[in-house]
């Protein structure tokens, strides 16, 4: 839950609509970006001043707006407040704890996300907050860091590959979110691959640090499924819309969006219930570990009980006794001692305890 409510306190006692950033600095200074295209136009700008983005509002073509670095709370206010958006929404911009959601307004969207980084090495999942904002003629991209999330529709924008630059920007909404979905399968794939590995020492030779990765590898998929669950949800709605920024035309990319949201969660599903089997199996590998030994223990136990009753009987100190005497007595009685341990042997084997 840490990770859920860090930084939160420094919005306590602010009233509502104060523009605090809750999450922790990643770059030196706010980046702008402004991909600006149509079919037979595209330009492309990187800057750090915010009002650069001012023309585009009303302009006629399409424009990509991705504002990096969420820490310079005043000029993230400065952009909303000339874009016309609502307070409360430049709260939530801010909030990088939000659950994925949209809200929808008269003449503008609003789209919260989580982008996906899983590092194979450090185990690690890291998850940085999206927010967006489609207008008539533009999307507003707010993200916390410089992630080469993007790329790859940034060249397709450049290079005018697909439809995307025959499209208005509604689609170009849908083209940001699908790869952010296509990014969770990457990713899935990621963990997917860390849990087989962690199966095999299961199965093999499991150890304490076998069970820590099963407890780190679960906190880390209970985490994302917080993160991606109410994105089903999303989506459902912006399919569903009826706002008129979103055009019949880019209805079906949008159920498709949705199915593969339901995959994504699939997958975030199989890989919870495999950890839970996982995890179950290693407790029941580990209680018949010990089930092994103490049945050792015990057998080793019961041999001596015999054992230790002869010992017990020539133990005694009374004057009379015979075989005490008896020149080969001492080896007699080990003889019949080992005679005992050999038939209680026998006789485990036979049952089947050995």
């Amino acid at each position: 839950m840490s990770r859920l409510l860090r930084n939160t306190s420094r919005k306590l006692g602010l009233p509502p609509g104060s523009p605090v950033f809750t999450g922790r600095k990643k770059i030196s200074s706010l980046q702008l970006s402004i991909l600006d295209y149509s079919p037979d136009h595209l330009d492309e700008t990187h800057t750090g001043d915010i009002e650069a983005s001012f023309p585009f509002r009303d302009a006629a073509t399409t424009t990509w707006i991705t504002v990096t670095g969420l820490h310079e709370t005043e000029k993230i206010e400065k952009i909303t407040n000339h874009y016309g958006i609502h307070p409360l929404i430049c709260e939530d911009i801010l909030n990088i704890h939000q659950r994925p959601k949209i809200e929808i307004f008269d003449d503008y969207l609003f789209v919260t996300l989580k982008t996906l980084e899983y590092d194979a090495q450090s185990r690690h999942l890291s998850i940085d907050q999206v927010s967006l904002i489609l207008g008539r003629n533009y999307v507003l991209c707010f993200q916390e860091s410089q992630e080469p999330h993007f790329d790859p529709l940034k060249v397709r924008i450049r290079e005018q590959k697909g439809r995307i630059r025959s499209r208005e920007a509604d689609y170009l909404l849908y083209a940001i979110i699908d790869i952010i979905v296509d990014q969770y399968f990457l990713n899935l794939e990621k963990i997917s691959d860390h849990i087989e590995q962690i199966e095999e020492q299961l199965m093999d030779d499991p150890t304490q640090h076998t069970l820590n990765q099963i407890y780190h590898i679960k906190r880390e998929v209970l985490y994302l499924r917080k993160s991606i669950w109410p994105l089903r949800e999303t989506v459902s709605k912006l399919d569903k819309s009826e706002s008129s920024l979103i055009r019949d035309n880019t209805t079906p990319y949008l159920r498709d969006l949705y199915d593969h949201t339901i995959q994504v969660i699939d997958g975030v599903e199989t890989n919870r219930d495999l950890l839970s089997g996982m995890l179950d199996l290693y407790l029941s590998s580990a209680s018949n570990k010990m089930n092994q030994v103490m049945k050792v223990l015990t057998i080793i136990a019961t041999i001596f009980i015999p054992l230790t009753f002869v010992v017990g009987i020539y133990g005694m100190n009374f004057e009379h006794m015979p075989e005490l005497e008896w020149r080969y007595a001492y080896f007699a009685i080990l003889g019949i001692m080992f005679a005992i341990a050999a038939a209680m042997l026998l006789w485990f084997r036979r049952k089947g305890w050995l």
